[in-house]
């Protein structure tokens, strides 16, 4: 009889406790999940700092919460958080105790191994009692979108024909500066004119600033990158490190030249993340926010052929009939075929440079550096 007692008894307080601290379990929480960065470059190392407070009178004995990440978050052994690691995404699971009126931020380091346009868009809350028989779920928003670009690479790590591009493009400017065309501030130099003096910005920073004032002849430089592995190859790219490297070459090509205060454009003949059925083509303009729209570009650009290359380039041929500015044109490609021959040709009878930026893959550690010239 007593035992009998002992399990009605039992029985009442478990399921006291359940109503108590179980049902109310999700009431009153707020939860906030940010990155300390939401543009970067692969190989970068990031925060995610999750922030979760218990608002009401009542503590939270366990607080579960769950999300699909991108598999190419590497996160840091003891982050604390429980991972279960698949090929494309992986599963996260973090636990929380929260007594009354309670707030907690943990900030989990990781690392961006591959570029792309990351979006993440729920977390599920799961709470309930101390003995785990009461328990409510509930999806919680977020809508972060993570924007990772291609890792640049250093100057001896490229082919060299790319230094000699480089000088080409930079001996070709006017020495005049064009009055007109304000490509940011620099500091006060001598000789420099009272009437260029950017009063605002020498107030802000302490010392004289002047405007940084541009060419009226900056050649255009186009950065393309050809999505096609080889000739023949049509469709989803099967050697996916090759194009990779491209675009990384890329990458480090537009940060330099609009580094230089030079018009840097960007295209490719593949897909890309939402785009049209037209190739990528972004025209040149100067600054940081077009260097931010064109790493954007490649961050989604997808491993798959939109149009031949050669079809490209006399698709440029035939809108350059008409323009009247040079071009300096760096074609970031694995091959060059008989046909693009002809195509790159055709460019260089319209006045405009090209240089072709062999990419090839590595072997045993080995790059191949091998300079191409067009």
């Amino acid at each position: 009889m007593a035992l009998l007692w002992l399990v009605v008894v039992g029985s009442i307080v478990i399921g006291l406790q359940g109503i108590a601290f179980g049902r109310p379990a999700l009431r009153k929480l707020k939860y906030t999940r940010e990155f300390s960065k939401l543009r970067c470059y692969a190989g970068d190392e990031l925060e995610m700092v999750e922030t979760i407070a218990n608002e009401k009178r009542v503590s939270v004995h366990w607080l579960r919460l769950e999300a699909m990440m991108p598999g190419s978050f590497v996160f840091r052994s003891g982050s604390g958080m429980d991972i279960s690691q698949g090929d494309i995404y992986q599963n996260h699971k973090s636990i929380f105790t929260l007594k009354p009126f309670t707030r907690i931020t943990r900030k989990h380091p990781f690392v961006c191994t591959q570029r792309g346009i990351y979006t993440l868009n729920t977390v599920t809350m799961t709470g309930g009692d101390l003995f785990g028989i009461w328990r409510t779920s509930k999806p919680i928003p977020v809508h972060l979108t993570m924007i990772v670009y291609p890792s640049l690479v250093h100057a001896e790590e490229l082919p060299a024909i790319y230094q000699v591009w480089q000088g080409e493009v930079e001996v070709s400017r006017w020495i005049v500066e064009d009055p007109f065309l304000i490509l940011g501030v620099r500091p006060y130099g001598a000789g420099d004119p009272m009437n260029r003096i950017h009063w605002k910005a020498s107030a802000r920073t302490g010392e004289l600033q002047v405007y940084k004032q541009g060419w009226t002849a900056d050649p255009q430089s186009w950065i393309i990158v050809n999505i096609q592995e080889s000739a023949d190859m049509w469709s989803v790219v099967t050697r996916p490190e090759v194009i990779e490297r491209a675009l990384r070459y890329a990458a480090t090509a537009v940060v330099d030249a609009i580094g230089r205060g030079l018009p840097a454009g960007f295209a490719h003949n593949g897909y890309r993340v939402n785009g049209g059925r037209d190739p990528l083509r972004i025209e040149p303009d100067y600054g940081s926010p077009h260097l931010e729209l064109l790493l954007e570009a490649m961050a989604e650009t997808e491993l798959k052929c939109m149009v031949p290359m050669e079809q490209f380039l006399h698709d440029e041929v035939e809108r350059n009939e008409e323009a009247q500015q040079v071009r300096s044109y760096l074609l970031i490609t694995s091959y060059v075929s008989s046909a693009m021959e002809h195509e790159i040709a055709c460019l260089h009878e319209q006045g405009h440079r090209v240089t072709v930026l062999p990419v090839e893959r590595e072997q045993s550690g080995v790059k191949n550096n091998k300079a191409v010239s067009a």
